[in-house]
């Protein structure tokens, strides 16, 4: 059980760090890259009220995806912690594409909010750099708590 909480701590960090990432590319305006209220705003189909149940979904999904890549990080042998961090900003930017085409393709076109419609190139890497982020400190906090998976499944 513990194995599970510490994975999911792991996401949440994670989360936390994407989140920082995007909101400094967001605030620097190099994208309009607010990922908190596209995903908030589809809930509530505004932008006025969309940053709680945004977090909310953000912080519940990143804290979600840190179990498979706990998994990943069981299967592939990495050396250290840095190796571990490594190998998260691969599928960190593996999930960022995915999640990037995803958003792109299924979200933007048909968005409530008319001002997420209009998804660039810039947004879709300024998502691949914030799961590159995540992938980093998911990876890196599970290798430093030694968390292993092999039992599990």
């Amino acid at each position: 059980m513990m194995l599970v909480v510490q994975t999911l701590l792991a996401g949440a960090l994670g989360t936390v760090a994407m989140t920082f990432l995007m909101t400094l590319i967001h605030r620097a305006g190099w994208a309009h890259a607010d990922m908190i209220r596209v995903l908030g705003s589809l809930l509530t189909r505004a932008y006025e009220n969309a940053l709680w149940p945004g977090v909310a979904i953000h912080l519940a999904v990143g804290t979600l995806f840190a179990i498979p890549y706990a998994i990943v990080l069981t299967l592939v042998v990495v050396p250290s912690t840095l190796g571990a961090a490594m190998l998260g900003a691969v599928l960190g930017l593996l999930h960022g594409i995915l999640a990037s085409i995803v958003l792109m393709a299924l979200v933007s076109s048909s968005h409530p909010v008319e001002r997420f419609r209009k998804a660039g190139v810039e947004v879709a890497i300024a998502y691949v750099v914030g799961h590159v982020g995540y992938g980093i400190v998911v990876c890196a906090a599970i290798a430093s708590l030694d968390l292993d998976w092999h039992g599990i499944f």
